[in-house]
């Protein structure tokens, strides 16, 4: 059995990390960061000429018909640029749509998320850290929705919003498009400036439910797990790629640093931690297709793991830069800002491992 990618899956790759490499350098990545609304249209519209917004939404709604793995190489890719925008809330919002049973939206939103078209997300997280649908507090009744969403990601910039809230039949998503009266969004200033959060506040705003039950949000959030850990894979490998260039250029008592035996053993634990975690979210993303009864665990063991590894390599990387790397002005502190949002975006890492014992019955 061959358990490495695909031609294509590798073709995939190269082709978003050449466009990456010529389009979304580091310069361009501080521009869009620093800028107002955090998102460069342009850029986006690249990535969707590309097909990776549609990689996962089928032929018959505009996108290439693949799988969670092929977006999620995609992920590891935007994540080893450092990439900004909606990325993630679309995909999240794609998932949740393909889970739904209303036509009418998966027709209205589907194409257009997969053309660049139109920027959808997901509003699940509410106060106190809340990323499940049975404890959510933001309440529908009669076509309205009231409640407040926390960390929503690309909703300052989104054309609609899918809130996960409760109504007298349990939970369920609910589509609010841009400009809905009763709408706030309010932006967050978060450490991680490539993938903006807003805070969503919903006073009897007006909603169509796409969704019923916890089905659909279930798989959005695992389809976002599943992609973080794979973002996080990618940030965690530049981090390691940058450290050991660093150190085989950097002198310190006449040779390089990368010669002495305290800094060869942390870049080699951390290569030898990273690579195993490869097939962690590349079987993770293969059961959100093939193994459902598998998926919801694996995909928090996934997030989890490589959460946590990509934030300690991100803080042994900056130590290992000594003091350059602290600075503004270098460039390491874009993936530490980015692996802090990954650690705590849908739960952080001991939540996770708590529901993973808990599905495993332990």
């Amino acid at each position: 059995m061959d358990f490495g990618l695909s031609e294509d899956q590798v073709l995939l790759k190269e082709t978003i990390r050449r466009y990456l490499g010529s389009e979304c350098p580091t310069t361009r990545v501080r521009a869009i960061m620093e800028s107002e609304s955090g998102h460069d249209a342009a850029l986006w519209q690249g990535l969707a000429d590309l097909g990776v917004p549609g990689l996962a939404i089928p032929t018959p709604h505009g996108g290439a018909g693949l799988e969670l793995l092929d977006l999620a190489l995609a992920a590891e890719e935007l994540g080893r640029a450092c990439t900004p925008g909606p990325f993630l809330g679309c995909a999240m919002a794609s998932a949740a749509l393909l889970a739904s049973e209303d036509s009418d939206a998966k027709a209205r939103w589907l194409p257009a998320v997969a053309s660049g078209r139109a920027i959808v997300t997901v509003a699940l997280g509410e106060e106190g850290g809340v990323w499940d649908a049975a404890a959510l507090t933001t309440r529908a009744r009669d076509g309205r929705l009231t409640g407040r969403k926390l960390l929503v990601p690309a909703a300052a910039v989104a054309d609609a919003i899918l809130v996960a809230a409760q109504d007298g039949d349990g939970p369920g998503l609910w589509l609010v498009e841009r400009g809905a009266p009763g709408l706030e969004v309010a932006a967050l200033r978060g450490t991680d400036m490539t993938r903006r959060v807003a805070a969503v506040t919903l006073g009897d705003a007006p909603g169509v439910v796409v969704a019923g039950g916890r089905r659909a949000i279930d798989r959005a959030r695992d389809a976002g797990l599943v992609l973080l850990a794979a973002d996080a894979y990618g940030g965690a490998r530049r981090c390691l790629d940058m450290t050991v260039e660093y150190a085989l250029t950097r002198e310190q008592f006449g040779q390089p640093i990368g010669g002495f035996q305290g800094v060869k053993h942390q870049l080699a634990d951390l290569a030898t931690e990273l690579e195993p975690a490869l097939s962690l979210w590349w079987y993770a993303a293969h059961a959100y297709d093939h193994i459902p009864e598998r998926l919801e665990r694996h995909a928090a063991l996934a997030k989890a793991h490589l959460t946590d590894l990509y934030d300690r390599a991100a803080r042994v990387a900056t130590e290992l830069h000594g003091g350059i790397g602290f600075t503004w002005e270098y460039d390491l502190h874009l993936w530490f800002r980015r692996a802090v949002f990954d650690r705590a975006f849908l739960g952080d890492a001991e939540l996770h491992r708590l529901r993973a014992a808990d599905l495993a019955g332990w």
